[in-house]
């Protein structure tokens, strides 16, 4: 325990230093930030005009009403656009890459894509026809025709030789539209830790996306599930960032494979449904980069070509530049779509993102967002069909009047475009054939049925994303039982069939989504009972069903003398737009829906093979029941789409030997988990959401405060078991010889330089280190298993005890043996380093183990980088006195223990050696409380 505090206190010294974004990070001037002569003073009114022409709108067109609004007049804005970041391409490792041909999907990936190429085609193209546009022409390329102003949930109007686009919902299918496939949620994706499965569900999606005439899809989403009842975790890929950083990826090179532009959303901190237009996430720089932001550079990396900003404000945390003074001003958080740090720095400069951003809906808060690196308004009303806009006439405006520079406008209207011809969308893309509003438009609804084989898929997606968290006596799989009970509503259909609840916002019957705007309709439903029943007369098997969850007296009768009994229960969540059963989105708490839990109580007091199938949108807590022994197996079975009765036969009866593995961890008691959903608020102020738990959420926090969970990150088990064996490291030779320098120097610990498409570059992210090992199946089944390989930096780090870097999944048949191969990069092993602003190496050798899951250790071993040499990692916090002076720690890691020299820089920079019993009562508490640390202060 007194290992944790340490980390927890060194992880707050190192986040409570920062000052919140507008640019609240001060690492440097960026794009589109306004000079030091900008002032504030003066107003005018400016009117919002204007005819938006439409795109295969049901009208021809679409006038809002003549609005005025007060704005700020604001002197001018100057912009320079980032130059693309550029390396020639290297055919083994970082070939040229076109959207449409991206490298093959592998469980150990080896290519870094580069689509640089690509994208310079495409700019080159947008430029050429913007050349002639007026700036209202180029103005009407960023903003929406307004909520419902035309066929799909947001559009752009067409424009001379631009058709115009359609953008629409869901990360997990075409929404609002028939005859298409309601694929499993993300979190069930994530579930089977399976690239090439993740991918192939990315192009069916891309597929139906592109067949149904839509330009842009509406996702992946990829926040993390900070917050365990967070309502739309469902959508994303679960709590891990490299996890999800991989399915993002994965998912973004399917979609635009076949023809449709992806959106990463929502950019950044959207990790709660309470309050989430109104609150103000408050990250530290370090936590930003290495968990929230990892997601998006790897959307990036995958040549995604929109992200979308979230609702929240985005107070993200860090050092000021370095000045003489070293003093950090806290100032209030700013809105995430008119973050000038995150869009323009960490985005477009860090990351390189050669995309466009587009808001949320209604998320755009002033016109001046375009400076901070907004370049399209969704819907393009302020608010739903409130008939004005902040760009449109004012954007018009405010570029006429040189307060936001043409330059600017250009680079919106190019990036858009650009992306456009990214995914070779002028060239005879399908003309959107549904109307996302209106289902009896028999003019726009040509029920075009892209549904193709995808529901084989779906099957398989949700079978392999099951997770098989018991299995006592081995009671699974099923083998010719003479009897089951099927218990429980989650079992069986909705009353009013699957559609029921406009976009699925109610739970009635076998939960197979959450709800709100992330979701589809579906073709059909397949339930467990009627999958069960289909398959019982091949066993001549008795199969009884009682459905109702609130009779617990009546269930249990009908357990009694069975020879199985399978009881089903759910939990769900959605946005907040919909409430369900007094559920605002996020999950009041995290007890089992329709009295789950007490129905696999009574079921089980009678009958000793209880078997719980679990649909849930997220962990449970499992005490009630999970140890009683008559509950003999518990099959995790997500929420699993259209095909979900089917997938869970196919898992039960051995079908498929189970293979998924949790994406977040299952806690013994809600309390265990480092944050929680914040509900107390005004209705009128911000939110204050402070992330003070840092790194350390899910499975790193119960790892580094040693709490026990009931099933942790990563855990799965099989029909078959697996020994692990010959572990051996290697280093991989540079294929980028003209970064040899950097690669020298980030041996030598110094951090990556800052530059355009610094995070995201080659030498960075090529294979560097190849870890082999063999797994051999010694049970009496073929099986696939997902090893792990979880990093572990040296404590004085700051950083959590075991972190993800690495997984591959591989089929054994039983009695035989492969060999698995895990490909870490120079990032991989990096920290992000507030000071420098770059990926650094931590100064000591890296430890890291492979495991079945995060708490399972099956191998361990040691990453020698070449050409170490010492170095120092920083810590820097401010003291607690009025003017919040920064004072330096530096702390060099030992195997065994610190050593620590503190100092004060005085206003030139030379040591001040004055008032320094701070940090000696800080050294003194941490030698004395949490570790018997070498030396002191000196």
């Amino acid at each position: 325990m007194m290992f944790y505090k340490l980390l927890i206190l060194l992880g707050l010294l190192s986040s409570v230093l920062s000052a919140p974004a507008g640019n609240a990070l001060n690492i440097k001037p960026s794009a589109g930030e306004p000079s030091s002569t900008t002032s504030l003073t003066s107003t005018t009114t400016a009117v919002v005009p204007s005819t938006f022409l439409l795109s295969n709108s049901p009208t021809t067109s679409t006038t809002f009403p003549t609005t005025t609004i007060t704005t700020t007049s604001v002197s001018g804005y100057p912009f320079t656009p980032y130059p693309e970041p550029t390396l020639p391409p290297n055919p083994l490792v970082y070939p040229a890459t076109d959207p449409s041909a991206p490298p093959g999907a592998s469980n150990d990936p080896q290519v870094v894509p580069d689509f640089s190429p690509a994208w310079a085609d495409a700019y080159k193209k947008a430029k050429q026809l913007i050349s002639d546009y007026t700036i209202e022409e180029k103005v009407n390329i960023t903003t929406g025709v307004g909520w419902m102003g035309g066929l799909c949930v947001g559009n752009i109007p067409a424009n001379k030789n631009f058709p115009g686009l359609c953008l629409e919902d869901s990360p997990l299918g075409v929404r609002f539209a028939d005859l298409v496939t309601a694929f499993p949620a993300g979190i069930q994706a994530a579930s089977t830790w399976d690239r090439v499965l993740i991918r192939a569900r990315g192009l069916a999606m891309g597929e139906e996306f592109k067949g149904k005439g839509v330009n842009v899809a509406l996702g992946p989403m990829m926040n993390l599930g900070r917050v365990a009842q967070g309502g739309r975790n469902w959508e994303g890929f679960g709590a891990d960032p490299f996890l999800a950083g991989e399915s993002a990826y994965e998912t973004i090179l399917g979609l635009q494979n076949a023809g449709v532009q992806a959106t990463a959303k929502h950019f950044i901190g959207n990790e709660q449904e309470h309050f989430r237009t109104q609150e103000s996430s408050d990250i530290d720089d370090r936590t930003i980069h290495e968990l929230y932001a990892h997601p998006f550079l790897r959307s990036v990396m995958a040549g995604v070509a929109s992200v979308m900003c979230s609702y929240s404000k985005s107070q993200a945390n860090a050092l000021m530049s370095w000045k003489c003074d070293m003093n950090v001003d806290l100032v209030n958080g700013t809105y995430a779509c008119e973050n000038d740090k995150i869009l323009n720095d960490i985005l477009k400069r860090e990351f390189g993102f050669q995309g466009y951003v587009m808001s949320d809906w209604s998320a755009t808060m002033s016109t001046l967002s375009a400076v901070k690196g907004l370049d399209m308004t969704m819907p393009g009303d302020i608010t739903f069909n409130s008939g004005d806009s902040y760009f449109g006439g004012n954007l018009t405006t405010y570029v006429k009047d040189g307060r936001i520079s043409e330059a600017r406008l250009d680079d919106m209207a190019t990036r858009v475009l650009a992306a456009w011809y990214f995914l070779h969308q002028d060239a005879k893309y399908p003309e959107t054939n549904f109307n996302a509003f209106d289902s009896s438009d028999n003019a726009h609804n040509r029920h075009v049925n892209v549904q193709s084989n995808h529901a084989a898929l779906v099957r398989e997606i949700g079978a392999k994303g099951i997770v098989l968290l018991k299995n006592e006596r081995e009671v699974l799989p099923l083998c010719k039982p003479q009897s089951i009970a099927v218990i429980g509503s989650d079992a069986g259909p909705g009353k009013n069939g699957p559609n029921a609840f406009p976009d699925r916002g109610g739970d009635d019957g076998i939960l197979a989504m959450g709800w709100g705007s992330g979701t589809a309709n579906f073709p059909y439903l397949v339930t467990p009972l009627e999958a069960l029943e289909k398959r019982a007369p091949q066993d001549n098997t008795q199969v009884t069903a009682y459905l109702d969850d609130w009779d617990v007296q009546k269930a249990a009768g009908a357990a009694v003398g069975q020879a199985t009994a399978l009881v089903f229960i759910n939990s769900d969540s959605g946005e907040d737009y919909i409430t369900v059963d007094g559920n605002e989105g996020d999950r009041n708490n995290m007890t089992a829906w329709h009295n789950g839990d007490n129905l696999v109580s009574a079921v089980a007091a009678v009958n000793n093979n209880t078997i719980v199938v679990v649909n849930s949108v997220g962990p449970l807590i499992l005490e009630e029941w999970i140890e009683n022994p008559n509950v003999t197996a518990v099959v995790w079975a997500g929420i699993l789409g259209q095909e979900a009765g089917n997938s869970i036969m196919d898992v039960l009866y051995g079908t498929y030997n189970p293979s998924g593995k949790l994406p977040y961890t299952i806690a013994k008691d809600s309390a265990d988990y480092p944050a929680q959903i914040v509900t107390q608020g005004s209705d009128n102020s911000i939110v204050d959401i402070p992330y003070s738990e840092g790194l350390f959420i899910d499975y790193r926090h119960f790892d580094a405060a040693n709490i026990e969970p009931r099933f942790e990150f990563g855990f799965g088990l099989s029909y078959t078991t697996f020994e692990y064996s010959d572990l051996s490291v290697s280093t991989i030779p540079s294929q980028d010889p003209a970064e040899q320098d950097l690669i020298t120097a980030w041996q030598s610990g110094k951090a990556s330089p800052m530059a355009e498409g610094s995070s995201a570059a080659l030498w960075l992210h090529e294979p560097a280190f190849r870890v082999t090992f063999n797994v051999r199946n010694t049970g009496t089944v073929s099986g696939a298993e997902i090893p792990q390989l979880y990093v572990h930096h040296a404590p004085g780090t700051g950083e959590p005890p075991s972190i993800l870097k690495g997984f591959n999944k591989v089929e054994v048949d039983p009695g035989q043996s492969q060999q698995v191969t895990i490909t870490l990069s120079r990032y991989d092993l990096s920290i992000w380093d507030v000071v420098d602003q770059g990926w650094q190496k931590p100064c000591d050798a890296i430890n890291f183990s492979v495991r079945a899951s995060s708490r399972d250790t099956r191998l361990q071993g040691i990453i020698n980088v070449p050409n170490k040499l010492s170095c120092k990692f920083a810590l820097v916090f401010p003291d607690l006195g009025k003017h919040q002076s920064i004072e330096l720690v530096w702390m060099e890691s030992k195997y065994f223990g610190l050593n620590f020299v503190s100092r004060r820089l005085g206003w030139d920079g030379t040591e001040n050696m004055q008032d320094e019993s701070k940090y000696i009562i800080l050294l003194n508490l941490l030698r004395g409380e949490m570790l018997e640390l070498e030396g002191g202060p000196r």
